[in-house]
């Protein structure tokens, strides 16, 4: 479940999310309003304490990627027919100057989420800012990006809630 932690650093990690927790905890013992078990209002504090260690954790030996990725070098091995490599290679096309048009922090937290696979977790910590912002970033990002596959006549899949 944790990869490559385990023996001392396991125990340190865990000992250390504890610590953080029971603090978070402790500072915000007066915002208890009894609208929860303490228990339930407790344990989020821990989850997000102990979730937000293992990231950052996990990814200090392997700092996140917010590199713009080299288009050519996507696979292009999906399409079985020329006529769908067509297709695929202009919707990259279509798809890499709309990803242009983005303001920088949209395409910085695209590419790093959506591409590179980066947790929104690592990456608001990396950001200083929180997983809101950094939601509200890649909704913003991805509504321009259909809207622009859509206007150039490329099929886009509209999702529930989105697109208004």
């Amino acid at each position: 479940m944790f990869g490559s932690i385990s023996g001392p650093e396991f125990d340190d990690l865990a000992h250390q999310a504890a610590d953080d927790a029971l603090m978070n905890i402790l500072a915000r013992l007066d915002d208890f309003r009894g609208l929860s078990r303490f228990t339930t209002w407790a344990y989020k504090f821990v989850i997000f304490d102990v979730a937000g260690k293992v990231a950052r954790h996990a990814w200090r030996r392997q700092p996140p990627s917010r590199e713009e990725l080299a288009w050519e070098r996507l696979p292009d091995s999906l399409a079985a027919r020329p006529g769908e490599r067509l297709q695929q290679r202009e919707q990259l096309a279509t798809l890499s100057a709309a990803i242009g048009q983005l303001t920088r922090r949209q395409r910085e937290v695209f590419v790093a989420v959506a591409l590179n696979d980066v947790p929104i977790d690592v990456l608001a910590l990396e950001l200083d800012t929180n997983r809101n912002a950094i939601y509200k970033n890649l909704f913003d990002a991805r509504r321009s990006l259909r809207a622009s596959l859509a206007a150039a006549g490329h099929p886009v899949a509209e999702r529930a809630g989105e697109g208004r």
